[in-house]
Order: structure tokens, then sequence, then C-alpha cells
């Protein structure tokens, strides 16, 4: 039974997939005369230089961290879409460590993850003990948590930290020691990507290999049930989202340690809304993350080429998700597939 569930989930998200692309084909048909090349950028634009991969992989990147930040949530079925706003908040202590820690060559880079992952955490901490204390919805209280996140964030950067030298509201720029290394000489490769598969293969572990993983699983599938089994249900509401708010903070230190060296955002960039489709595309499997934000990553990629190349708006990308999202969400499609397997499944089983 298993193994038919995870053929059918396969099935429908490449069907899915496909649905989508071919949508896009016939809208970029009318929208241009030369439908074909800016199709054929679309697709193979961000494999066709070194540098393009470098950008594909770096876009990847936040969207691995955010779609994990989100996978824990909601396998507990927690609602919670602040993973913006902890990304945000995140990279704003990231830059308070990184300015006014000591200056140690790798240590402080160490200290900059650890303290972005500790204001993330505690940033989601709000929400969680809402939830957990009153049953606050957490819906509510983490989108709205996003909005304080970002004005706070704007302001203890430009009063406490921003380099008035620089004409734009940015922050003082890293030292050396608060830098990710570069991968490649040319080209801004950092191992962000790296430590993004290995907190995919962690959170997987967390969540199929221990204790807190199961019960963190238990109650997403049914509450009641957990609680009567001896679970502590507020307990979990309130470390799952600690751990994703954590994760989330870390992807701000990580964008900022490895791209611009300093705090650049004037607005938030999205990736924690990102990580919901992300988490949405890998069905919350924290290893199905990684080529899921490889995904939405080389669909970016691509439209961006295919706009420079061909002058095609990129925010057709936009379009093509939203139809993802619909489809995927869509408990009717290809249900009468999915119906037959488990009536051949049952049929089987009493044979």
């Amino acid at each position: 039974m298993r193994r038919d569930r995870i053929i059918f989930e396969t099935v429908r998200t490449t069907l899915t997939i496909l649905i989508a692309l071919l949508i896009g084909y016939v809208i970029l048909l009318f929208a241009t005369d030369k439908a074909n090349e800016a199709f054929k950028w679309f697709l193979l634009g961000p494999l066709s230089t070194k540098r393009r991969i470098v950008e594909l992989l770096n876009r990847t990147t936040p969207l691995i961290f955010t779609g994990l930040a989100v996978s824990v949530v909601f396998q507990a079925e927690i609602f919670n879409i602040g993973a913006e706003g902890q990304l945000f908040f995140g990279a704003v202590a990231a830059t308070f460590a990184a300015l006014y820690f000591p200056h140690i060559k790798f240590l402080q880079i160490i200290l900059v993850m650890l303290f972005a992952m500790a204001a993330g955490g505690a940033w989601a901490a709000v929400p969680a003990y809402m939830k957990a204390k009153w049953n606050a919805s957490e819906l509510v209280s983490s989108l709205m948590m996003n909005y304080v996140a970002f004005f706070f964030g704007l302001y203890l950067v430009n009063y406490h930290m921003r380099d008035v030298n620089a004409g734009a509201l940015v922050s003082y720029r890293f030292p050396r020691t608060a830098w990710l290394p570069r991968m490649l000489r040319r080209y801004n490769l950092h191992p962000g990507i790296l430590i993004a598969i290995g907190f995919a293969l962690l959170v997987w572990f967390f969540l199929y290999r221990t204790k807190y993983g199961y019960e963190l699983r238990m109650v997403g599938k049914n509450k009641e049930f957990a609680r009567f089994s001896g679970i502590k249900v507020e307990n979990v509401v309130i470390y799952s989202q600690i751990i994703s708010g954590m994760i989330a903070g870390l992807a701000g230190a990580i964008e900022l340690m490895g791209l611009y060296k300093r705090f650049v955002w004037q607005m938030t960039p999205g990736y924690g809304f990102d990580g919901i489709i992300v988490a949405l595309l890998a069905r919350n499997n924290p290893l199905m993350v990684i080529p899921a934000a490889l995904f939405i990553s080389y669909l970016r990629t691509g439209s961006y080429v295919m706009g420079r190349m061909t002058g095609i708006a990129p925010e057709i990308v936009v379009m093509l998700q939203a139809i993802m999202i619909l489809l995927i969400t869509a408990e009717a499609f290809l249900a009468f597939w999915k119906r037959r397997m488990i009536e051949k499944s049952a049929m089987s089983r009493e044979e």
C-alpha cells in the first residue's frame, strides 16, 4: 500500500508539473512570436553557462531551508506561515553578531549562524506559546509576526547598524571572518547549499528516527489520539514551531554571509512564502524538499534568463506556480485512480 501511494504521488506530481509547463507554453504562444525560442531559454537557460548554474544553486539554498522549516510545522498539522519573518529577523540577528562579535576566523561564522537560529526560534516561540496556551490561531499570529519582524528589523538596522556612507539602507559590511568561503574562484558559489542539504538529512533523521519526531508526526495525524497516548500535545506544538523558526533564521544568516556580506534587504525577500510551495511539492518530506527547491529555483532562474534573452516578463513563473499549487492541493485530481488502487489493494488482501 505504501508503495502504491508513493507511485501515485510521484505520477500525480509529475503530471502536475507537465500540465503547468504546457499551459506556460500556450501562454508564450499568445505573448510572443518567438514562443519556441523563449521556451527553449526557459527550459535550458539555467544550465547554459557556469555562471547560471551557480545562480541556480544559490537560489536553491534559501528555498531548501524555508521548505524544511515549513515542512516541520506542516507535519504537525500546524499552519504556521511565519518563516518569512523568522528568516528576516534571523538575518538581522546575524548582522548584529557579524558586526559586534569577536572577529575570529571560522568561529565567528558558527556564532553568527547560532545567533540567527536563536533569533528565529525565539520569534517563532511567540505564536507557538499563544497557540499552546490560549489556542490562538497560529495562522493569524505568525502572519502578523512577519510584519513586526520586518519593521522592527529595519528599525534596528537603520538606527544601530546602518552604513551611512553607503547611500542606501544597508548595514556595515561584514568582516571577512563572517564571510562564507567561495567554492569556485571566479564565481560566488558558497557552501550554503551543502549546509542546506546537511540540514535536510538532519531534519529527516529527527522526524523519522527520534522519539520527538515521532510525537510530532503523531500529533499531525491525530491530535486526540496522541493526547490519549500520553503525548504532551502542547509541548509538541511549541517545540515544532521553534525548530521551524531556527531553520528559517539560519536561512537568513546563510544568505547574507554567502552572497551579500551585509544586510541589504529593504523588503522581505519572499523566501518564507516560497518555502510553502516547496513543502507542498515535497509533501512535507525533508528529503524531497531538496529536489522540490531545486525545481522551483530552476523555474525562477529559467524565467529570468528567458526575460533577459527575449524580453518576456519573468512573472510567467508565478502563474506556473499557482497552477501547480492548485493541482497539487486538489484532492479530486486523479482521485479515480487512487480509489482504484485502494480497491485493488483491498481485493488482493482478501484473496
